[in-house]
Formats: structure tokens, sequence, C-alpha cells
């Protein structure tokens, strides 16, 4: 009898002591159903969900691993667009983010969120977005494979007598091409505006915009003309890093022949990805549905840098691509993924187009970026393509995530 006893104690001393370690620490698995690699893919997983399986987790008190015990690096945000703090106490915190790189064939990967008393670590951050008063109102943002920036009301008010201010009115977006995976942003608008159309090593500005769509910017289509907006209105930054940049720009409404329309855009910009997320919200009155167009500008080329254009289309996918070969800077890919609502393809005197059909009041989200042959990644028009086809299939296949 005292045998069994000690027995039974002995599993019940080995049983609490399991769940206690289970305690302080939740289980992901992610899945995803593509044989394809999917590098830097990011996983999100709401923290409420976190906080249900570690009650009162600490965002600076874990350790993010993954199934060999690598600590990786991780970010919480404080967004959060449906639940709010039930006690209204503090932030209610929206997602724990990491990155996996999926080799193909690889279709399945778990983690590890730990519970660790000591600080975790600030880990180098990737991504960056800001508010550019350095230069009237630009606003850039980057990540370790590119940059961009797009303009303000300051930029499009009108010169004062003497004064010589540059003046330029358009919503395009511009592209900053870079050799380097650390933030160029600041140090490129510290080092003044001729400096960053040379190459110095780290890359340069070869990317013109005008009053084009530049790459990825928006308009109104009516079947044969583009009514576009002005500059960005006003900015908010929600999320900076170390893995993802979310930011908002609004646009003031335009006349759409007839219809009034307006825009805000949310931005997420995750590190290892060529291809930014935009979100695009448009508002107006009147019919249930618009044909919006998103844009790459025709020529683009620096300086008399023009050579020789390839466009590809595909509408079947949801993707169409520009590789534009300038004379003496490389080449530049360009790209632009719709994974739902595309209506085909236009142009008009400066822009191919892509079409989608939106409502008022709901987000239409796609893909735009690019890439420079002489960052070494993209060399050729076939190999931007296969990466913008890529990522066309991972927009339509995300992965799912659990956790306990």
């Amino acid at each position: 009898m005292k045998t069994c006893r000690l027995a039974g104690l002995v599993l019940a001393f080995v049983a609490t002591v399991t769940a206690l370690r289970s305690a302080d620490k939740a289980t992901i698995t992610v899945t995803h159903d593509l044989a394809i690699a999917r590098p830097s893919e990011t996983i999100t997983v709401p923290w409420s969900k976190v906080n249900e399986v570690l009650p009162g987790v600490q965002l600076q008190h874990i350790a993010v691993k993954d199934a060999s015990g690598r600590v990786l690096p991780y970010q919480v945000t404080n967004v959060d667009p449906e639940a709010k703090d039930p006690q209204g106490k503090g932030i209610a915190y929206g997602d724990l983010i990491f990155q996996h790189d999926f080799a193909a064939g690889e279709k399945s990967a778990t983690f590890t969120v730990e519970l660790i008393t000591e600080v975790a670590p600030v880990f180098p951050s990737k991504v960056f977005a800001r508010f550019v008063p350095e230069r009237l109102d630009d606003f850039a943002w980057e990540n370790d494979k590119l940059a961009h920036r797009t303009y303000g009301p300051a930029l499009a008010a009108p010169d004062e007598p003497k004064r010589g201010k540059e003046v330029l009115v358009t919503s395009g977006l511009d592209i900053w091409s870079k050799r380097v995976a650390y933030p160029v942003v600041d140090r490129w608008y510290n080092k003044g505006h001729d400096h960053y159309h040379k190459d110095e090593g780290e890359g340069m500005d070869m990317y013109q915009v005008g009053t084009s769509r530049g790459c990825g910017g928006t308009g109104v289509w009516d079947g044969q003309k583009l009514y576009v907006g002005r500059n960005y209105k006003t900015w908010n930054v929600i999320a900076n890093g170390p893995i993802r940049a979310i930011f908002e720009l609004t646009y003031d409404a335009w006349d759409a022949a007839g219809t009034k329309v307006s825009e805000v855009k949310r931005f997420t910009v995750d590190a290892g990805h060529n291809l930014d997320r935009i979100e695009s919200t448009f508002t107006f009155e009147g019919g249930k549905e618009i044909l919006v167009a998103i844009g790459l500008n025709k020529d683009s080329a620096d300086r008399g840098q023009s050579d020789k254009i390839d466009v590809t289309k595909n509408q079947a996918d949801g993707w169409f691509t520009q590789w534009e070969t300038q004379k003496t800077n490389g080449s530049i890919g360009e790209g632009i993924v719709v994974p739902s609502a595309l209506q085909g393809f236009a142009e008009d005197k400066v822009n191919q187009l892509i079409l989608a059909t939106v409502t008022s009041g709901k987000a239409l989200t796609y893909y735009v970026g690019g890439g420079w042959s002489k960052a070494g990644e993209f060399t050729t028009k076939e190999q931007w393509n296969t990466y913008v086809a890529t990522m066309a299939s991972r927009a339509k296949s995300p992965v799912k995530v659990s956790i306990k």
C-alpha cells in the first residue's frame, strides 16, 4: 500500500511540475499550403491569444524561439483594430510579430513563446517610416530591401517670389534603390538633396515620378481618362519596427468625372520584402462601385538614362511588372499584385495601369514595390517576374497560425 501511495504522489508531483512548466510557454504552429519557399514570412499572433495562454504576459519579458531553440527577433504592436482593453487600462496591444524562412516543401513550423525574468533585448530594426520636415513635408519609408518616399502639401504649394521652391503636385510614389540592408533614409536626407541622386556605394534615387503614378499611386479610371488626387494631406505612423512598419496617408477628395472621391492608404512594410502591402479605402457617394487604377510610370528613368522597358501582364494570377533598363544605372524592376477584384489592364500617356473595382468604405488590398539589378538579387527580367509571381501566390495563400 505504501509503495502504491508513494508512486501516486510521484505521479502527482510530475504532473504538477509539467503543468507549471507548460504555463511558462506557449506553442505556436504555423502551416501553409504552398510547395514554394517563403523567405521572411511574417507571422502575426493576436496578443489577446498570447495572453489567454500566458495570463498577464508582459511584452518585454518573453523570448520567441524556433524549433531548434534559436531566439528570434519579435515585435508587439499597439494596433488592435477590433478589440479594446476590457478594463480600460493602458493600451490594447495588437499583434505579436516575428518571421520565419520557410524552405521549399516546408509546410509547417513550430515556435514557442517563453516567459523570461530578464528584459528581452532590443532587436535591430529593419524597417522605418517617418515624416521628413528637412525637405518640406516628404514622407519616407524603407526596409532592408528598398526605400520610398511621397510628397505632402508643402511641395504642392505655389512658389513664393524669389524663393525658388520646387513645386510638384502628385500623389505618385517614389523609389530609392538600395545596395545595403541598413537604413539610409536619415543618412541620405542629411547629406543633402543632390547626394542621393548619385550612387556613392549605398544606392541612389534614380526613379522619376513627376505627375505620373510613380510606383503604385492610384486614381479613378473612367475607361479613357485617369482622375487623380493631389499630394497626401495627413500622415500617421502606427507601428515602426523592428520587423513591421505601419502608417497611413490621407488624401483630400478630388473630382473623378463628377464623383468626389477621397482616399486613405494604410501601408504595411515588412522586413525582407520588396513589395509593400497597401490597403486603400476610397470614400465616395453615388454608385455602388468605381473602377480604380494602380499605376507604374511608363518611363521613370533617371535624367537621360532611358534605354528599354519590358512590360509583363498576368491577369490570371493578378500581377504585372515593368523591367526598366537604364544606360549606366542598371535596371529597376517594378511590380504590382492585386489578389482580388482585378478587372484587367489599361494605360494612358504616362502610366501602365492595373484595374480593380472598389466599394465606398471598403479597403482594396494590393502589393507594390521594386528591385534594383545593382543590389544583386534580381539581375534579369525573368528573376524579377518570378519574384512577383511568387509574392502573388503567397498573398492568395496566407499562412495559418494556431497557439496553445
